[in-house]
């Protein structure tokens, strides 16, 4: 048997292929980042150059934000001031009624439901939120139009396709959303908040009216800006029972049109590179917009959350 000397070198462990290995996963994944925000601004130019080429043939801004939608006539007109009105008062109503039930079915979930029953309902909302829009806009044209017109006719559902039909699917669709996100919300705050609340007297009820509502404020309001920014880019469902009518949101049983919805419908009619189609990019661009305003108000309230 050989013996080892203690005063042998051991003989230097080279990693140059093992480090070589190890930088592959970091490469890959700095490759596809670069490349997810390379398209990003490769969408975002696309539709910003396309949506201002309406200005370059003589329609001005006073012009795009009339009332007069008139693309096919003798003398077009491509005004968008009802659409840009109809997206916002669909998506208003539908945050005023998604926002409450989301906001306490999510309370519930993290502070009074069993495990058994947060099991059920959490899987639940995910189903929910993997429902097709096409199925929603189908269940609503077939369900809710018809229901509208035949039991609130003399609310003024004549037809039943209306703004507030518009704003119940939206409101359907986006109540996953914002119960998920709400959810985390109320999860990541402290039990002490609600043991001291409770030690100090308090009821359950204003436990949660005065503790836990106000310290997940910024996490709901982010919840409430990504229902938002869904709501406002949903385009099948809501064209499938708004009634896409092009007037000014004036009554809640009236049709109405969205951004979304006229540029679905338009956008089979008109060739690239004419005025027509040009006004549909610059109403995905005012979309755009929209969006992009809801990611930098989420922005603020994460930033002002942090502090």
């Amino acid at each position: 048997m050989t013996a080892i000397s203690p005063s042998a070198t051991p003989t230097p462990i080279t990693l140059t292929g093992s480090r070589s290995r190890l930088d592959l996963p970091r490469t890959v994944t700095f490759v596809a980042a670069l490349s997810m925000v390379a398209l990003l601004f490769l969408v975002l130019g696309f539709i910003t150059w396309n949506g201002i080429q309406l200005f370059t043939k003589g329609v001005g801004v006073g012009e795009i934000l009339s009332d007069t939608w008139k693309p096919s006539s003798s003398t077009p007109r491509y005004g968008i001031l009802d659409f840009i009105a109809g997206t916002i008062a669909v998506t208003a109503v539908a945050i005023l009624m998604a926002a409450p039930i989301a906001i306490g079915l999510a309370l519930f979930l993290a502070e009074v439901a069993p495990a058994w029953a947060r099991r059920i309902v959490q899987p639940a909302l995910e189903v929910f939120v993997g429902v097709p829009s096409v199925v929603w806009g189908w269940l609503g044209i077939t369900i809710l139009v018809p229901f509208l017109r035949d039991h609130f006719r003399n609310l003024g559902f004549t037809l039943g396709f209306s703004w507030f039909a518009g704003s119940l699917v939206l409101a359907i669709m986006i109540l996953p959303t914002v119960t998920a996100v709400a959810f985390d919300a109320f999860r990541v705050l402290p039990r002490d908040y609600t043991t001291a609340s409770l030690a100090l007297g308090s009821t359950r009820w204003q436990t949660f009216r005065n503790v836990l509502i106000p310290s997940a404020r910024a996490g709901l309001l982010t919840a409430i800006v990504l229902g938002l920014a869904r709501a406002a880019g949903e385009a099948l469902a809501v064209q499938m029972v708004i009634g896409n009518r092009t007037s000014f949101p004036s009554s809640p049983a009236a049709p109405m049109s969205t951004l979304t919805s006229q540029i679905t419908l338009d956008m089979g009619n008109t060739v690239f590179g004419e005025p027509w189609n040009d006004a549909l990019w610059t109403m995905a661009l005012v979309l755009l917009l929209l969006s992009l305003g809801f990611v930098l108000v989420i922005r603020i309230l994460n930033a002002r959350a942090s502090r």
